[in-house]
């Protein structure tokens, strides 16, 4: 599975900021435990478990609730059957319906990344086909987070890398290149030959480069907060990255500068935005709202073993922190998205729909995840505390459909905008700009309602790669907390 694999190698970047592994001897004293947990924890939570035939309740003749330390002579032969706490994790995992569950040998590395904190060169970027090729592959810097190693570089938006460390990018090697620590970006020019075609395209190392290092770096989801006028209109826009709780009250002050600077209309910015906390969208939605306190936002539905768990979110006045919320009370919302937003970010949109509030998005269809994930850990209940010491793994499965106030799910192919614009590789702009092109589109369509100028960013030309590298242990979650 793609996800266990992606998880595994960001866990060993991390493994300078906590251990990602325990020593070997250790691992192979505590496998059992490890497995009995894994198999307990899935039963016990796993949305799909019902689909998974090995992972129901008369399999073993055991509950994971309820037989939380019992075993079976057959069951601790099943057990033993795995070679290795990943190996029985896969098998457990309903692939057709499920990408995104995944096992982490260190739960320290997904505490800290719930924190903002993450082991990043401050570099994003996505990964494209090199022009007449279906194995060669280029690169294209989309984002340059702030008081990051890339900005203290002088990285930029937009520049074109090819190669690293001196190997030209592969579909078969960009992971392992990628992934490292510490590498060498070696940038490229993309000429389009002054042609709309792709066949005479091309993508040409320029000479230069620069290297990087990953290093623990916490990153403020707010990315920019700013207030433009255009066209005599005041138009409030925020390019917000990531769900994270512990940022909350940064969100809240960006729309306090908003309010203050009396925003008429909002371009919420979520194109590469992953996910995160489910209680965060809460508190984002009803800080461009406002008007809809105490009404359902969205819905979990658990599977069978967990029904009595099955809640609501509601719109709140309040952060957790009992501090007011900063609301806006827009009755429409401007929403950028790309290929790259899911979970929470697909949360806000599917939630705000049904209410009397006009969501216009903006850009790539999104991800497609509508299902919730909760950090599992091997305790007498799952939760955090009495975690078994003898190890540090943890599970983040699926658990639950979240739907709208109508239990409408987010599709598996995404939400499609209603305004369909794809990023250039060659052509994106500066961000919070007013010329960047989905920025530039949304405030067109603010101020004149025209969207027929709006197609020129259409690129099919340019083939991104399906597997991107994720920049985060939290991408594509939606955690309940």
């Amino acid at each position: 599975m793609n996800k266990i694999k992606t998880l595994l190698l960001i866990c060993l970047a991390f493994s300078f900021l906590t251990g990602c592994f325990e020593d070997l001897d250790d691992n192979a004293i505590a496998s059992t435990d490890i497995k009995d947990f894994i198999w307990k924890a899935m039963n016990a939570y796993y949305l799909y478990n019902g689909n998974v035939t090995n992972l129901s309740n008369d399999r073993f003749g055991i509950n994971g609730i309820n037989d939380r330390y019992d075993k079976t002579e057959e069951y601790q032969t099943y057990l033993d059957g795995f070679d290795t706490p990943e190996a029985l994790f896969e098998t457990l995992v309903y692939e057709p319906l499920d990408e995104f569950s995944a096992i982490v040998p260190n739960y320290l590395d997904i505490l800290n990344a719930q924190q903002g904190t993450i082991l990043s060169n401050g570099l994003e970027f996505r990964l494209y086909f090199v022009p007449g090729s279906d194995t060669e592959v280029y690169g294209a810097i989309t984002l340059v987070l702030n008081n990051s190693v890339a900005e203290d570089l002088g990285l930029v938006r937009g520049q074109i890398f090819r190669a690293v460390d001196g190997t030209n990018l592969n579909e078969n090697n960009f992971r392992t290149l990628l992934n490292q620590t510490s590498y060498t970006l070696n940038f490229a020019d993309y000429n389009t030959n002054g042609t709309p075609e792709s066949t005479d395209d091309s993508v040409t190392l320029n000479g230069e480069s620069t290297s990087l290092t990953k290093v623990a770096y916490t990153e403020n989801p707010v990315h920019i907060a700013e207030v433009l006028e255009v066209s005599g209109t005041k138009i409030a826009y925020l390019m917000y990255n990531g769900f994270t709780s512990t940022f909350d009250s940064e969100l809240n002050n960006a729309f306090a500068q908003f309010q203050s600077q009396g925003a008429e209309e909002l371009v919420l910015d979520l194109r590469y935005n992953g996910g995160g906390s489910i209680q965060t969208a809460v508190h984002l939605a009803s800080m461009i709202t406002g008007q809809y306190n105490g009404q359902v936002f969205s819905k979990l539905f658990y599977n069978n073993n967990q029904q009595s768990q099955n809640r609501d979110y509601e719109f709140t006045s309040t952060l957790s922190n009992n501090s007011a919320i900063n609301s806006l009370n827009l009755n429409r919302v401007y929403v950028l998205t790309s290929s790259s937003s899911a979970s929470a970010s697909e949360l806000v949109i599917n939630s705000l729909n049904p209410y009397s509030i006009d969501v216009v998005h903006i850009g790539d269809n999104t991800r497609g995840k509508t299902q919730s994930n909760r950090l599992v850990f091997d305790s007498p209940d799952f939760g955090g505390n009495n975690v078994n010491a003898g190890h540090n793994y943890a599970l983040i499965p699926l658990t639950a459909n979240s739907t709208n106030v109508n239990d409408e799910l987010v599709p598996s192919d995404g939400l499609t905008p209603d305004l369909e614009l794809l990023e250039s590789p060659f052509n994106l702009g500066v961000l919070g700009s007013e010329s960047e092109p989905l920025l530039a589109a949304a405030l067109q369509e603010i101020t004149t309602g025209d969207r027929s100028l709006n197609r020129f960013l259409e690129n099919e030309n340019n083939r991104e790669l399906k597997t991107q590298i994720p920049f985060s242990p939290l991408e594509g979650l939606m955690l309940e907390e």
